[in-house]
């Protein structure tokens, strides 16, 4: 086996799981990252229970997620009217071995940074340095070429190369030339955060409204406990005529409240004010609803995707981060079989590529918000009872159905080994990071 650490493209969420993971096995590892400079950007995500499960097994607690996140009790689906379509508990009260959490994705991600250089030491990232591209090489290993802030240019030469790099993904790129452009289904979202009273459960996922039309709504942050108030994150999205494609500049923008307010003036319930949540966040992003449609693989002999790189997907399922988690396990335990080889890239490969497609092409249809598909379609969106609109049985199955094909069904993830059994180690002796 080569005595070259594995390179991985991209410092984000699966870059930094997928170095904790392979540094937990003893496979040395660089991770290249292109901003000069570490910031906890971003708002609120979930970690699913499947996530959460990998996040505890690589030594991170509770007590660490507690600092970033709350642990989430309800999701729930609400309709134009305020009636219910569809509620139940989440995590721990679920049933599930493990809890989720809603986390601040920036402050995740700074976790997951200090974490990983305490164990690796600071050596093992190296900011400022995006890789363009790579070369395979006669020997099996690879080399990456990489682009400086300063301008400078660079190569690093890896067992394997890991690209972690984003839904732009230079890695990715390279491997899949022709693949069409980031698709965009008409969906804008505004995100933002506001101190305000948790509702309902005081830790619910809440989506209020259409499957064109809606704002979701859930705290990442416990209670003061003088005020009452937590951070609540919130995402207000309306569905747009997309034919003559994204128009702005970049996809990524700061704007002010009032230029969207008005999509959701008068939706005020006597258990929720939208517009008022709405108002009082100090800032605001936009961003258009975007994904990736699948590839066949994401490997290319010692060179491998993960993450968004891999798997590009709508936030309707709230696992867009989870599985770029479990991505790192899997591909770990893959290590764990065949060694630091092209062979664990391809039993990664198999294992992940076509399932995970799926769940891509299930997002886009709106993944587990298709519920409010079904009672647009059924009532326009206004009911008194849902149980006269879509019966309890058809809702459970359908939920049931996308928990399934997203990997955190209750029996099914309670019952499996884990992934990386504790204080496995990749059996061959390995050379430290030059």
């Amino acid at each position: 086996m080569s005595d070259h650490p594995v390179v991985i493209a991209g410092g984000g969420i699966g870059g930094l799981a997928t170095a904790l993971t392979l540094q937990q096995i003893g496979v040395p590892c660089v991770v290249y990252e292109a901003v000069r400079e570490m910031r906890p950007l971003g708002v609120g995500i979930n970690l699913q229970p499947n996530a959460v499960r990998e996040l505890y097994d690589l030594g991170i607690a509770a007590v660490d997620l507690d600092t970033i996140g709350v642990p989430a009790q309800e999701w729930a689906l609400v309709g134009l009217n305020g009636n219910d379509i569809y509620s139940e508990p989440r995590g721990l009260g679920a049933g599930y071995n493990w809890p989720q959490y809603a986390v601040h994705r920036g402050q995740l991600h700074m976790l997951l940074y200090r974490i990983f250089v305490e164990r690796a030491g600071p050596q093992a990232v190296r900011l400022g340095s995006r890789i363009s591209s790579y070369t395979r090489n006669s020997d099996g290993s690879v080399t990456a070429q990489i682009e400086h802030g300063d301008g400078a240019r660079s190569e690093a030469r890896g067992a394997l190369l890991i690209g972690a790099d984003g839904i732009h993904s230079a890695v990715r790129a390279q491997m899949h030339p022709t693949q069409p452009p980031i698709h965009w289904g008409g969906a804008v979202m505004w995100r933002g955060v506001t101190r305000a009273r948790p509702i309902r459960t005081g830790s619910s996922f809440v989506g209020v409204g259409t499957h064109r039309h809606r704002v979701v709504i859930y705290p990442i942050s416990h209670p003061d406990p003088v005020t009452g108030l937590a951070t609540v994150n919130w995402i207000a999205e309306v569905t747009m005529d997309n034919s003559e494609g994204w128009k702005q500049a970049g996809w990524f923008r700061q704007v002010p409240v009032s230029e969207f307010a008005h999509h959701f003036a008068g939706w005020t319930y006597d258990w929720l004010d939208v517009p008022a949540l709405i108002a009082g966040a100090e800032i605001a992003y936009e961003n258009p609803m975007i994904d990736r449609d699948p590839v066949a693989t994401w490997q290319d002999g010692p060179v491998a995707l993960l993450g968004d790189a891999a798997h590009a997907m709508y936030p309707t399922g709230s696992n867009g981060a989870s599985q770029a988690i479990v991505d790192a396990r899997v591909l770990g335990a893959a290590m764990l079989e065949h060694g630091v080889s092209e062979a664990a890239l391809a039993t990664y490969d198999a294992r992940l590529c076509g399932p995970i497609s799926q769940v891509i092409l299930r997002n886009r249809g709106a993944g587990p918000f298709g519920l409010l598909n079904l009672v647009d379609e059924r009532c326009g969106g206004t009911f008194s009872d849902i149980d006269d609109v879509i019966p309890p049985t058809e809702r459970e199955a359908f939920m049931a159905g996308y928990k399934k094909a997203a990997g955190f069904a209750i029996e099914q993830l309670n019952a499996a080994p884990r992934t990386i059994a504790e204080g496995a180690r990749v059996s061959a002796p390995r050379s430290g990071v030059s």
